[in-house]
């Protein structure tokens, strides 16, 4: 039987948890507050030294905000940034992290087998039926996305970085900056219009939504959001740890 050790890093924070094969974790989820500045070789040190304080596992799936192909960083976010997401780039940072190998880097890191994706992929490995066109969301210091073709993962795409109003990237305009500055109501209702913006653009059969802003959003909200949409818990950021290994990709 494999274990895993399945580790979700977001621009605000980062957690982890070991789990059996059935997704069922055998300790409580770890989390520590995203260092900043990040560069790759501490991002690759807090990684393991967060892993000391869980039991030993079979393998590795991160989870990291970005466009990930095959395991190493076109772009990402929030790590880039001199103090955190929405302070100002380091260009220093920028170049490091621009095509890092993270998988092989964590891979020699932990010693064993390590897969790393986009924190929704990893997110929606955890939650999607395998049945239909499956579209995945998350909301916390951004947006993230990953969208499943009968549980096949398509390539990801940063539609998070795209202009929506206001010369505001949808990565700014429903992330945590704007959720704080409405309030859980007005800012649910951007959600309501970003949910109805995407659905002639993906038309999918089922749209999750995740993420640890998820649970704010109001129940009036997600009712005009229709029956196609499900709200999931955050956990899959690293339950879906285990079901990220079978993931078949296109």
């Amino acid at each position: 039987m494999h274990t895993t050790l399945a580790i979700d890093c977001g621009g605000g924070g980062i957690k982890a948890s070991v789990l059996d094969e059935s997704g069922t974790m055998r300790a409580q989820p770890l989390r520590v507050p995203t260092p900043y500045p990040l560069h790759p070789d501490l991002f690759v040190k807090t990684l393991v030294e967060l892993s000391h304080q869980l039991p030993p596992a079979d393998r590795v799936t991160v989870g990291m905000p970005g466009m990930i192909r095959h395991g190493v960083v076109v772009a990402t976010p929030h790590y880039v940034t001199k103090a955190g997401p929405r302070t100002r780039i380091d260009p220093e940072l920028a170049k490091a992290w621009a095509n890092f190998d993270a998988r092989s880097a964590l891979g020699a890191a932990f010693d064993r087998p390590t897969l790393v994706l986009n924190d929704a992929e990893v997110h929606g490995a955890g939650v999607v039926a395998g049945t239909g066109l499956e579209l995945v969301i998350t909301l916390g210091t951004g947006l993230g996305c990953a969208l499943f073709d009968g549980g096949r993962l398509a390539p990801h795409l940063e539609f998070s970085q795209a202009p929506v109003r206001w010369g505001m990237s949808y990565d700014t305009y429903i992330g945590e900056h704007e959720r704080r500055r409405l309030g859980d109501s007005f800012w649910s209702r951007r959600v309501a219009r970003v949910v109805e913006g995407l659905r002639p653009v993906f038309l999918w059969d089922r749209l999750y939504i995740g993420g640890g802003n998820s649970r704010r959003i109001i129940p009036e909200q997600l009712l005009r959001m229709g029956d196609d949409v499900v709200i999931v818990p955050n956990t899959a950021g690293i339950v879906g740890g285990v079901r990220a290994w079978s993931l078949r990709v296109h």
